[in-house]
């Protein structure tokens, strides 16, 4: 059995977060981001990282090749990734984010990879049910293998409106772990 890299609370934060920006290197060094939509899966890759699946879906984008997007492109020359997980509240107590760094590769619908692919399309459509109307089983999608988290604030679930509390308190202070494959 392989020991987690994200906490119970870390988990739930990310899982039942709607949206998070990637970030990936571009050829010039600079960094690219982009929001995406994505999943966390329960299950970890064979060493015990956490996983994480973006579609590249079929909405309007640059180019109709999901192939040659730039972070794809980016992520065929520099595989590192990071993605950012946040929340925003008017009440500042609830301000959090964790970041997540790791590696990305593109996930093919092909034999090979078939499997894996098909069980990142359900998780999606899962929690996004617009893609019940996509073709994501014919399009690739990136997968993240976790390694490394940091966090900041109060990553705990949300609370309903009437158990929060009014007072403001001050953010922790943020942590970082990293997975040793």
């Amino acid at each position: 059995m392989h020991e987690t890299i994200l906490t119970g609370p870390e988990h739930a934060f990310i899982a039942g977060a709607r949206r998070a920006v990637l970030a990936t290197i571009r050829p010039d060094g600079e960094p690219r981001l982009v929001p995406i939509c994505f999943v966390l899966v329960d299950e970890p890759d064979d060493v015990g990282r956490p996983l994480i699946y973006s579609p590249l879906d079929d909405k309007r984008k640059r180019s109709a090749d999901p192939r040659q997007l730039g972070r794809v492109q980016d992520l065929l020359v520099l595989p590192s990734v990071t993605l950012l997980v946040d929340r925003w509240s008017e009440d500042w107590a609830r301000l959090g984010w964790i970041r997540l760094s790791g590696r990305g590769q593109l996930l093919e619908p092909e034999p090979r990879e078939v499997a894996e692919h098909g069980l990142a399309v359900a998780a999606l459509r899962a929690k996004y049910p617009q893609y019940l109307g996509h073709a994501l089983e014919a399009r690739p999608i990136i997968r993240m293998s976790i390694d490394k988290v940091q966090r900041w604030g109060d990553v705990a679930p949300e609370a309903p409106a009437a158990a929060r509390p009014r007072a403001a308190k001050p953010a922790a202070a943020a942590t970082a772990r990293t997975k040793k494959p």
